[in-house]
């Protein structure tokens, strides 16, 4: 085996290129979502039933759908709609699962006690359950469809800072930083924020993806957001009784929910020992 093989082989080079290639997936879609909307002059709502399922190319560069709707300018909507929710998500469900966890690792006690009871709670209810009794009261809105997944989410932040805390405040830097006077803030911004912000990170890319297919799934299954709003979900379900006349049509938006899951999974792969 030669040097190039084994270097090409060598687990840390494989994690490595697994992201790099994450990112790049996620920095072209990104960037069609946040710039698309911007570029693309074509109304996502407007109609034209003239050019009713136009084909790819011509006067519409991706076709149109059934109602004569510019398919690239849904999909571009529907993917900062996607990744933008995603997003807003994750931040709703990070922001206070960290908090909480750090709290709970370092106070302990009845807090921590709480806290798991919480978690455990949230827990026993199925992710989509909670999503579902939420839309319920304001079915198709952003605000219920937000929060249920940020609910759901937030026990994994929780969770996953709480132990890794616990088990940095138990080594001997900790212990001597303490001996020497410095207070809390102190202890969590230079020694415990810094060795789980990588766990945190992770998390948070699983956490978006799932946040995108829960999106998708639900609106799929005419529960979450509804048309007209160029929605990925949405539009694979509004496209598939015209699979026979426009198979690429109905794959178009499958394949940008794929790229956007797959280039979050790729940039949530950690480092390997």
């Amino acid at each position: 085996m030669t040097t190039r093989d084994i270097l090409l082989d060598h687990p840390r080079l494989r994690s490595g290129g697994s992201r790099l290639l994450g990112a790049a997936l996620l920095v072209a879609v990104g960037g069609f979502a946040l710039l698309g909307p911007l570029l693309i002059t074509a109304d996502p709502a407007a109609q034209d039933f003239g050019a009713s399922l136009a084909p790819i190319g011509g006067d519409h560069l991706l076709g149109t759908d059934h109602y004569g709707r510019s398919l690239l300018a849904r999909l571009a909507h529907g993917a900062r709609l996607s990744f933008g929710l995603a997003f807003l998500t994750m931040l709703a469900a990070a922001v206070p699962g960290v908090l909480l966890g750090l709290a709970a690792a370092w106070k302990g006690g009845w807090l921590a006690r709480g806290l798991d009871f919480l978690a455990t709670v949230v827990l026993a209810l199925p992710g989509l359950m909670l999503v579902l009794l939420l839309l319920a009261f304001a079915p198709g809105n952003y605000g219920p469809l937000f929060l249920g997944l940020a609910l759901t989410l937030w026990v994994e932040f929780y969770r996953v800072t709480r132990a890794a805390t616990a088990t940095i405040l138990v080594q001997p830097q900790i212990e001597a930083a303490r001996m020497l006077g410095f207070g809390p803030g102190y202890i969590l911004r230079n020694q415990v924020l810094p060795a789980i912000a990588p766990m945190i990170a992770t998390l948070s890319a699983f956490a978006m993806a799932s946040a995108i297919v829960a999106v998708s799934t639900l609106s799929a299954i005419s529960v979450g957001l509804q048309p007209p709003t160029p929605e990925l979900g949405s539009m694979i379900v509004e496209l598939l009784p015209y699979y026979a006349e426009a198979p690429v049509h109905v794959l178009l938006p499958a394949a940008l929910i794929f790229l956007l899951v797959l280039g979050l999974q790729l940039v949530a792969q950690g480092e390997r020992p």
